[in-house]
């Protein structure tokens, strides 16, 4: 569903994905021309958090390639790009394909590419230029691939996944990651281009230390492919790393002195929203282990909505529900504002809970002593894993710090 609308009057409202509204013109006052809920980026810690991991990834000689699920924003796409990234991470070829036609041309997909239709778009894709990559785990997939793009008279790079036992997908050791190489190398139409993994599905009483067996045993299993001569190009990849763990994953490439040899590729998507949930909780981790990183991530995306009602004493039912906002874990209010009122002007939201989320409603307790709210009051939310707010909105508000409306941000899943 990829619609994007013009500008209209001022006070018209923000689309959500199934909802059909017009976009707002650049400039209305968040707390008094815009129609709530909003999803909404902040600029300055958006900024913030592009330059930060920019910088993170050079640092330690690697490549930044953002995985794009998490926004599927290409105004955000652009920024990532024009900032220094690599290339562009996705999940899925119809991803692949939006994120293409918006001007993206070097595409990993970190998934397993199956379904005829799937190849043909990806098919497609190649023939127009693309620098595509795609994973495989198994003998049947690279089979399936290489007749169906040896028909098509195309290359098709891939690189093996490396996956845990119990964990999602990919290679579970060794000899299996060496079979598939073999495998690889039978079909003309393939060309073995790196080696990747994704840590995030690995667990353990000691997570971290199990997440640097994981990247140690990545590493070593590139430099034993590479010793063997089984890659296909000049400096394959070595890749992994969510939004999590990619401190540790930096460092095991970095250890190893892969540049030059390889190109280390790190794939973490969240951090150019951050959140105020599970990877602020990550974040904090992060810098545990490396104080020297100071400052890090800043959170970018809240969600604007209004007081709807007062029921009961205690009690704020707000315009908000699960078609608004991901709820991994529940919302957490923020600020208050008064409608029309200034940006700077906040009210308290200290000892307010979300206790329960429906469709388009959220149950929020107040203290006893919360006597100035008012139906209208507006509430900032901030919410756990950003990927699943993205996709609830087809557009996103880029604000400055008068909460003046600057951009509209058109998604694409």
């Amino acid at each position: 569903m990829q619609e994007f609308g013009g500008s209209i009057a001022k006070g018209a409202g923000v689309e959500r994905r199934g909802v059909d509204k017009g976009t707002v013109e650049v400039g209305p006052d968040l707390l008094s021309g815009v129609s709530l809920p909003a999803a909404v980026l902040h600029e300055a810690p958006l900024a913030h958090n592009l330059a930060w991991m920019q910088r993170f990834a050079e640092a330690h000689g690697a490549r930044l390639a953002p995985h794009g699920k998490t926004t599927m924003t290409p105004a955000l796409f652009r920024r990532q790009l024009e900032a220094g990234a690599w290339g562009i991470t996705l999940a899925t070829a119809p991803q692949c394909r939006a994120a293409f036609a918006h001007g993206v041309r070097r595409l990993l997909m970190a998934n397993q590419l199956v379904g005829q239709a799937n190849m043909a778009m990806v098919a497609d894709l190649i023939a127009a230029g693309a620098d595509f990559y795609c994973v495989v785990d198994g003998i049947e997939n690279v089979r399936q691939l290489g007749r169906f793009f040896a028909e098509r008279n195309l290359r098709l790079a891939v690189l093996i996944e490396l996956g845990v036992p119990g964990g999602r997908c990919g290679c579970r050791s060794q000899e299996a990651v060496q079979a598939l190489a073999e495998a690889v190398a039978a079909e003309p139409a393939l060309d073995l281009a790196g080696l990747e993994g994704y840590e995030g599905v690995v667990h353990g009483k000691d997570p971290a230390a199990a997440v640097r067996d994981y990247a140690q045993r990545l590493v070593e299993i590139a430099l034993a492919l590479d010793a063997a001569g089984r890659f296909d190009v000049a400096e394959p990849i070595i890749t992994a790393s969510g939004s999590a763990w990619y401190d540790l994953i930096a460092e095991a490439f970095q250890a190893a002195s892969l540049q030059g040899r390889f190109v280390p590729v790190l794939r973490p998507g969240c951090y150019v929203v951050h959140d105020h949930g599970l990877y602020r909780e990550a974040q904090r981790d992060v810098l545990m282990r490396r104080p020297d990183l100071q400052h890090g991530l800043e959170p970018a995306l809240e969600v604007f909505a209004q007081v709807q009602s007062l029921p009961e004493p205690g009690l704020a039912i707000v315009a908000l529900g699960k078609r608004d906002i991901g709820y991994d874990q529940l919302p957490v209010p923020l600020r208050r504002y008064r409608e029309g009122g200034a940006p700077d002007a906040t009210l308290s939201v200290a000892g307010w809970q979300v206790t329960k989320l429906m469709d388009q409603h959220a149950f929020v307790q107040l203290p006893g002593d919360a006597d100035d709210i008012g139906v209208g009051d507006i509430i900032a939310f901030g919410a756990s894993h950003p990927c699943l707010t993205f996709d609830k909105w087809r557009q996103l508000l880029l604000v400055d710090e008068a909460l003046e409306v600057k951009d509209s941000l058109a998604t694409c899943f």
